[in-house]
């Protein structure tokens, strides 16, 4: 088996845990992977109870997420399953990945957040549907923040007082991730914090 991003042989004997099918084979090799900067940034606002950010945005998570959701490369889903499992199995929280336009997601052929979180074995619940086609990569900082409602709920909420773990790709201005957590509070939700894989600190 090659390297899903640099497609040079990965030549490491399959552990124990990954011949039970405990763990996943890897699907990128050491160097790949050690690009990656770890970060482990937490933040917190008024909207947002807590937002935790893996990875820093830089070169490499630029083109994985190119290769993982452009060029529909979704066998990248699993590169980062083992993190994302680590944060998220807990089931004492409800998992709620930010969606695509319905649209979007039928060109894409597969919705991304989705794909991460079944790549890392996590249930998840989809509360939330998407009311534009808007792509928020497209638009400058201003444009973001000058958007109205991005989502609405589209089932009820059991139980308000659980904490609700919104998960998605990219942290950048934190516009997409303040709308949906907006919507969920606005349905009795008490406390919604996220995780992302990547943080972008550019502004536009």
């Amino acid at each position: 088996m090659n390297c899903l991003l640099c497609d040079k042989r990965l030549d490491n004997q399959p552990t124990w845990q990954q011949l039970l099918g405990i763990a996943k084979m890897q699907s990128i090799c050491t160097a790949c992977f050690d690009l990656f900067e770890r970060i482990d940034s937490v933040e917190e606002d008024e909207i947002l109870d807590s937002v935790h950010s893996l990875y820093a945005y830089n070169e490499q998570a630029r083109d994985y997420l190119h290769q993982f959701k452009f060029l529909q490369d979704i066998a990248l889903a699993t590169v980062f399953a083992s993190e994302l499992r680590i944060l998220l199995n807990d089931p004492k929280k409800m998992i709620v990945p930010i969606p695509m336009h319905p649209i979007n997601k039928r060109n894409r052929t597969f919705a991304q957040v989705e794909a991460l979180l079944k790549a890392a074995n996590i249930s998840y619940q989809s509360y939330l549907q998407k009311t534009t086609e808007s792509v928020m990569g497209e638009k400058t900082r201003a444009q973001r923040l000058e958007m109205t409602e991005l989502f609405e709920v589209i089932d009820d909420i059991p139980n308000k007082e659980i904490v609700f773990i919104l998960v998605d790709d990219i942290y950048t201005t934190g516009t997409t991730l303040r709308h949906a957590a907006r919507a969920l509070k606005s349905k009795g939700a008490r406390r919604v914090e996220a995780v992302t894989l990547f943080r972008s600190k550019r502004e536009k």
